[in-house]
């Protein structure tokens, strides 16, 4: 059975009880089953504690839409999708200030994330303090919980300091109501994050990964810290701690490598079968947020819903379960489509969803045949008159007519954006859930989200050699192992089926479709795309190895010339941007590492349609939200609109 996988309600506020006297009367209630305080002072409470805590860090970013709207809107990989609920997340228009206006509902307030990072410490500082004044000889307490309670509070900084920048920095519990705060510098944040990991470091275990935290996850995460501070966002004041920062990555990584090998195929990663199946347990994740089919349990992973392109609304389709519930939030951009090596890097296969049958037949269908088709083709290519080709593009397995053909580079066209024009796209299929139990419609989740996976170690031992080379010690190259062994997994293997395809929605709960047909297809367009004969795909494994630093492959040229760069960094930084996005591609990592890199804006205006017009070196940090701002005193008086003013992150 899974651990921690249910939301233990916990009160952290501190409740003066002042008395309050009345007359007796014939019902005097005496409560003796509320839990003050003093719970989190005992052992049980103590661990208690770090449960609950679990779920508030961990799970609770992914039940709703603050987690892409913060971590994966207005990047180079997604864009604007069919729904403009978090817009303003992905076009930094007017909408991105301290005050989110409300499109919808489902509208991400401004304060959200930063309400609930600041939930999190408040929860670890109490762990913390507890854990260290126990009279407890338990490791369960003085080692683990301890360790737990440190690296919470790190890895909520660390989500801080990366989206606002210099924020209050509060290591105690709060015992009374506080008002008064001002912001630390991201120097001092950073410093308080490091010594936080490096003491979850020495005290932790390595037992119980993915679903606890582990020595190697604070490893992982300490070298990320390290990462960060040394990243160009920090350039004005980094340049005492760098060198040191950066040689101490390679051998966190190394340590984590070595106990958390690589899955052999990446499509194992996204294996998901039903909850608590082999995909959730691979050695490769480190740490994942844990949810659970139990209706007992609170909370649930919605992420399901949001990278899905709309397919019920095309002729000869419906919804069903295994076609997930498509809140059709974010879009694939054309840079996803031209980063991949499409021939011979498996990742785009394995990662979106380019196929669906039929299962809303009308003639001339029948249930069964290929609904839809995305063609993720390259620019020139004239075999489609245009974006979409209805009911003449021929199925080579049948002969029979493809009822919806999608078309990236349409009629010849060397321009990105036909997909736009209609908001047609390939879904991320990472997040897909069919083991929903609810039916077709449910929104209730129950796949774990990865944190943290060996892959991304690799790519961060590669980074740290990258800007090492730039200090003066070693050389680019020495970043290629750390990459290569990314790619070598990537690439398709000697006899693999190249069009085999699967997503959790084969997860399918059959019972739940009442002979619903299903809109899943166990194969994807990599022939149709690549102009391939589909009943002869090739075998022959072709190696993804890069062996020198120039030239670069042909699709990170190709990004470099559209970004004109030209000094080595520059391009090595690039390829290893690259790297992480084809591995990595929407898994709430991407707009932190643009934003701290530097190059959110070339990349946003070079990638992203709706961003493009809009973005500006301001939005390298959010807004620091407004409630925090008219909440907040100085001398015990509100602050003035010119203190406000000073508090708020520049431009905003």
């Amino acid at each position: 059975m899974k651990q921690h996988k249910f939301f233990i309600t916990i009160a952290i506020i501190t409740v003066v009880m002042t008395g309050v006297s009345c007359k007796k009367s014939f019902l005097d209630e005496n409560l003796t089953t509320a839990r003050g305080l003093e719970y989190y002072t005992t052992d049980a409470g103590i661990i208690s504690l770090t449960t609950g805590t679990y779920y508030a860090v961990f799970n609770t970013p992914f039940n709703g839409e603050h987690a892409f709207s913060n971590m994966c809107y207005g990047t180079d990989e997604f864009h604007l999708g069919g729904d403009n609920s978090n817009a303003a997340y992905n076009s930094y228009g007017n909408g991105m200030a301290s005050i989110i206006p409300a499109v919808n509902s489902n509208t991400i307030t401004a304060n959200a994330q930063w309400d609930n990072l600041y939930v999190g410490i408040g929860y670890a500082n109490l762990i913390i303090q507890n854990a260290t004044a126990s009279a407890s000889i338990a490791d369960a307490i003085k080692k683990t919980a301890l360790g737990e309670g440190y690296f919470f509070r790190a890895y909520n900084y660390l989500r801080l300091v990366s989206q606002y920048g210099a924020v209050p920095l509060k290591t105690t519990p709060s015992t009374s109501v506080e008002l008064e705060f001002t912001r630390a510098s991201p120097k001092d944040v950073f410093a308080q994050i490091i010594s936080d990991f490096t003491q979850a470091y020495n005290l932790l275990s390595n037992t119980g990964s993915p679903a606890k935290i582990t020595k190697d996850a604070a490893a992982h995460f300490l070298a990320k810290a390290y990462l960060s501070r040394a990243s160009e966002i920090n350039d004005s004041w980094n340049t005492a701690t760098k060198a040191a920062d950066l040689a101490a990555i390679v051998p966190l990584c190394d340590a984590v490598i070595a106990n958390h090998p690589l899955a052999p195929n990446f499509g194992d990663l996204w294996k998901y079968t039903a909850p608590e199946s082999a995909n959730e347990k691979l050695g490769e994740i480190i740490l994942s947020a844990q949810f659970t089919a139990d209706a007992s349990a609170s909370g649930s992973n919605t992420q399901h819903l949001y990278y899905g392109g709309r397919y019920e609304d095309i002729p000869q389709m419906q919804r069903d379960l295994s076609g997930d519930r498509p809140f059709s939030r974010l879009a694939t951009t054309y840079f996803m489509y031209r980063v991949y090596d499409l021939v011979n890097d498996s990742r785009f296969w394995k990662s979106f969803r380019t196929k669906n049958l039929v299962n809303k037949a009308g003639a001339p269908y029948v249930n069964g045949d290929v609904g839809i088709m995305y063609v993720i083709d390259q620019p020139g290519d004239t075999r489609f008159p245009s974006y979409k080709v209805l009911n003449t593009v021929p199925y080579a397995r049948t002969g029979r007519p493809i009822a919806n053909v999608y078309v990236a580079y349409p009629n010849g066209t060397t321009t990105d954006g036909a997909l736009n024009v209609d908001v047609r796209f390939p879904s991320l299929s990472k997040f897909f859930d069919g083991s929903r139990v609810g039916g077709f419609n449910d929104v209730r989740g129950l796949r774990d989200i990865t944190l943290a996976r060996s892959a991304e170690t690799y790519l961060i031992a590669a980074e740290a050699k990258i800007r090492l080379a730039a200090l003066g010690t070693g050389t680019y190259a020495d970043a290629l192992p750390y990459i290569n062994a990314v790619r070598t997994r990537a690439q398709y293997q000697n006899g693999e089926n190249r069009v085999a395809y699967y997503d959790g929605g084969g997860a399918s709960n059959a019972t739940l479709q009442a002979g619903l047909p299903f809109s899943y297809m166990a194969e994807n367009s990599y022939c149709e795309s690549n102009n391939l004969n589909l009943l002869a795909p090739p075998t022959t494994a072709t190696s993804l190895t890069v062996a020198g630093i120039s030239p670069l492959p042909a699709q990170d040229e190709y990004i470099i010339t559209k970004l004109n760069l030209t000094s080595t960094y520059d391009r090595m930084l690039c390829f290893l941007l690259d790297e992480r996005s084809r591995e990595l591609a929407g898994e709430y990592l991407r707009w932190q590492d643009l934003s701290r890199t530097k190059t959110l804006v070339p990349r946003a205006k070079a990638f992203n349609p709706e961003a493009a017009p809009n973005i500006q070196d301001k939005h390298l940090l959010r807004p620091i939200p407004q409630t925090f701002l008219d909440g907040i005193q100085k001398g015990g008086v509100a602050l003035t609109a010119a203190e406000k003013q000073a508090m708020q992150n520049p431009g905003y």
